[in-house]
């Protein structure tokens, strides 16, 4: 790269998924910074996000966010797809419990949802998908938007068990840590095989070719 620790402008107010998308950039030595827009735009009100699908309400956000700024913007929608419940929450994880963004009602609802249906039935997804717009603003040979997208398989215990992640990784066990849950692993771990971390990878690689 010619210029020096160009700033990627993340349109999230969510610490957790800051985290992380630093945590994945410095794991893959990129030399890009990532701001979450609250700290460079204290007032920006998040945009309604009224797609219907994941990619449809990153793109929303990441839109807003660079004609706020003029800055390349980075945004993701991501949810919980439970088998048994013909794939909800979805792009409605967020308020699944009635509450925008409040994670305690929202775990309580799918344990309530999935009350009778029995272990081996449990089957769930995560999904991610990652937009990014206007990196061509830094670099004039990148695409003006590129997509990115993770999954990660698993299934909803019957009760919350462990202190880190957010969301609904208390509840969520994933395929490959059968006897953990998501919010019992350390953020390499999570890294490594959760959805975001995947679809941060899959990113992180598209950025080193250009």
């Amino acid at each position: 790269m010619s210029f020096m620790t160009p700033m990627i402008v993340v349109a999230t107010g969510n610490k957790g998924k800051l985290a992380e998308i630093q945590a994945t950039a410095q794991g893959a030595g990129l030399d890009y910074t990532f701001r979450a827009i609250f700290d460079l735009l204290p007032d920006w009100t998040s945009p309604v996000e009224d797609g219907d699908s994941f990619e449809a309400n990153a793109m929303i956000k990441a839109r807003a966010g660079f004609e706020a700024l003029g800055l390349p913007t980075l945004a993701d929608d991501s949810g919980l797809a439970v088998d048994a419940l013909d794939g909800a929450p979805g792009v409605y994880s967020s308020s699944f419990g009635g509450v925008e963004g409040d994670d305690a009602r929202n775990n309580a609802r799918l344990l309530d949802e999935l009350a009778a249906v029995p272990e081996g039935q449990r089957s769930a997804r995560f999904l991610s998908t990652l937009v990014l717009v206007g990196l061509d603003n830094l670099l004039p040979d990148a695409p003006h938007t590129i997509t990115a997208t993770g999954a990660c398989e698993g299934s909803i215990g019957f009760e919350a068990a462990g202190e880190a992640g957010f969301g609904y990784d208390p509840l969520f066990i994933p395929a490959t840590t059968p006897d953990r849950t998501m919010a019992q692993l350390s953020m390499q771990e999570k890294n490594a095989m959760s959805h975001r971390g995947q679809a941060l990878q899959n990113l992180m690689d598209t950025l080193h070719q250009l």
